[in-house]
C-alpha cells in the first residue's frame, strides 16, 4: 500500500521518527505564536491521496500535549486532496511559540467500515436488551 503525497513549496514530507510509529509527523511551514487559551491554524502544504477505504486522523503529538498543553484533532476523508491544515489549541496558561519546521501533529491512517444502516424502533432491544452496560455511560464503571 502506498500513500501518494504532493508537497507545496516549503512543505516538509510527513515521516515516522521510528519505523514502529503509528503516525506520520506533520510539520509547520511557518512560525506562529499561540497565546494561552487560544488556537492557531497551520497549513502544512501537504496533500495526500489516501488508500481506498481508509481515513486520516489528525492526532496530537504527545510531547506538545504533555509539556505545553497543545492539542490537535481532525479527520481527513478518503477523497480529500487539499492541503492538510492543522488547528493547534493551547490549553495552557502560557504562550507557546511554534517554529517553522517543528513537528506539530501527526497523521494516523486507519481502515474504515462503511456499513449500511437499518433503522429500528429502539436499540434497547439489541442483544435481547441484556448488556452489561446498556445505556449507562459517563462514569458507569464507578471509578470516577
Amino acid at each position: 500500500m502506498k500513500l501518494k503525497v504532493f508537497l507545496e513549496e516549503g512543505a516538509t514530507k510527513p515521516n515516522r521518527a521510528h519505523n514502529s510509529d503509528a503516525g506520520l509527523d506533520l510539520y509547520s511551514r511557518e512560525s506562529k505564536t499561540i497565546y494561552a487559551g487560544q488556537a492557531e491554524t497551520f497549513d502544512t502544504g501537504v496533500h495526500i491521496e489516501l488508500p481506498k477505504d481508509t481515513v486520516g486522523f489528525i492526532k496530537s503529538k504527545s510531547g506538545l500535549n504533555v509539556k505545553y498543553g497543545i492539542t490537535s484533532e481532525g479527520v481527513i476523508d478518503e477523497f480529500y486532496t487539499g492541503s492538510i491544515v492543522v488547528k493547534l489549541y493551547n490549553h495552557s496558561d502560557k504562550t507557546v511559540y511554534i517554529e517553522k519546521g517543528q513537528k506539530i501533529s501527526q497523521l494516523v491512517i486507519l481502515p474504515i467500515l462503511k456499513p449500511e444502516y437499518e433503522e429500528v424502533d429502539s436499540v434497547d432491544k439489541l442483544y435481547g436488551g441484556k448488556t452489561e452496560r446498556a445505556d449507562k455511560g459517563f462514569g458507569s464503571s464507578g471509578k470516577f
